[in-house]
């Protein structure tokens, strides 16, 4: 079996649930989505508008607040908002990574090894058995170590130890200033090899959300070596399928996942600062054009908040006082400037009350952006 350029993007659409709203609860529909990436605190709470008929943000104000939902350090190391169940599986997956990342050259550059880690994990986790602030943890770590070795050591433990981000008051559950929680049950990772059953769980969680893949989608999606997924994927045969991609590379899929034809039409977006669907793939020209990526996907790592159009990215936008300030790369009809003003609609009431710029500390990108069409959309009529 054949799968198309735009049948790929189709299905990746479907089951990131951007076709059409759906009728789900957020924690239903988070389980559908995998994982929402959770850099910028307002980012998950517009992927699930983007994605949820009738999304009410206090229901996720609430799974946070319950952890229910937890923001912790995990795939490609960025901060993703995931279902409490989910994390011990998906953080077990991540182990070598996080291993290699974090327990490397700075952490050896302060005088640390792997095993000054394993040994401070536990304790650390104890000390942050309540929520404690980024200055607390940093104090205990230095206290332990030394001021010379804190900074290195506290880089480290705070992305490699099982710790959550504690929820706060801010309109979007967690500030810019982070405190941490560690993660309940305390569960114990260590060492660097990689924990096959874990990594085939997470697997199929992404061929669930994502699919169909590549061997390069995955390790992309997990930061990790095409030889560990390629093993993790053996032991799931008769688990999942192959078919082939439009440029010839092996993907494998879930069996009777859905893949709607290429021509199925796709309403517009505004998709979220740092959104998955623009991450999750090696391959990225799946929803972004090639000529845009440098200009969506900056140097430093931000990925600013783009318009899709017929489920490709077509532009950037950002929230002002006066409303959303839409920029296309390339010409856009009359009805489609009209579905991003109904979206800007909608998107002004999940804003109202809660922060009407979130993405304000990132307006400095649009000044290197290219002469392009430029609309202002109002968030109320």
């Amino acid at each position: 079996m054949k799968v198309t350029e735009r049948a790929l993007n189709r299905a990746t659409l479907s089951r990131q649930l951007l076709l059409r709203r759906a009728e789900l609860t957020p924690l239903d529909g988070l389980r559908q989505v995998v994982a929402l990436q959770a850099q910028h605190p307002a980012s998950p709470y517009i992927a699930l508008w983007n994605r949820l008929s009738g999304f009410d943000p206090a229901e996720l104000d609430e799974a946070f607040a319950r952890r229910t939902v937890v923001k912790a350090t995990l795939m490609r190391i960025t901060l993703h908002a995931v279902l409490a169940e989910d994390y011990p599986v998906f953080r077990a997956a991540m182990q070598p990574t996080l291993y290699a990342s974090r327990l490397g050259y700075r952490f050896a550059a302060a005088g640390l090894t792997p095993a000054d880690a394993e040994e401070l994990v536990p304790e650390l986790l104890a000390f942050a058995e309540r929520p404690r602030t980024m200055a607390e943890m940093r104090a205990w770590v230095e206290e332990r170590l030394g001021a010379e070795r804190g900074d290195g050591g506290w880089w480290g433990l705070r992305a490699y130890a099982p710790l959550h981000h504690a929820p706060a008051k801010d309109p979007w559950s967690f500030g810019y200033r982070p405190s941490f929680v560690a993660a309940a049950p305390r569960p114990a990772f260590t060492g660097r090899e990689p924990d096959l059953q874990a990594l085939r769980a997470l697997i199929l969680r992404y061929l669930a959300g994502f699919g169909p893949a590549s061997v390069a989608d995955v390790a992309q999606f997990v930061m990790m070596r095409r030889a560990t997924v390629r093993e993790a994927l053996r032991g799931l045969e008769g688990a999942v399928e192959q078919a082939q991609g439009p440029d010839g590379l092996v993907l494998f899929d879930l069996p009777d996942a859905p893949r709607p034809p290429g021509d199925t039409p796709a309403p517009p977006r505004l998709m979220a600062m740092w959104d998955s669907v623009l991450l999750a793939y090696a391959d990225r020209d799946r929803v972004i054009p090639a000529a845009y990526r440098p200009l969506v996907i900056r140097a430093n790592g931000d990925v600013l908040p783009t318009l899709l159009v017929d489920g490709y990215v077509a532009g950037v936008w950002r929230p002002t006082a006066r409303g959303v300030e839409a920029t296309a790369f390339r010409p856009l009809t009359l009805a489609v400037w009209d579905g991003l003003a109904e979206e800007a609609e909608s998107l002004g009431v999940l804003l109202a009350g809660r922060e009407a710029t979130p993405y304000s500390r990132h307006h400095h990108w649009w000044a290197r952006l290219p002469e392009a069409e430029v609309r202002l959309l109002p968030a109320t009529r």
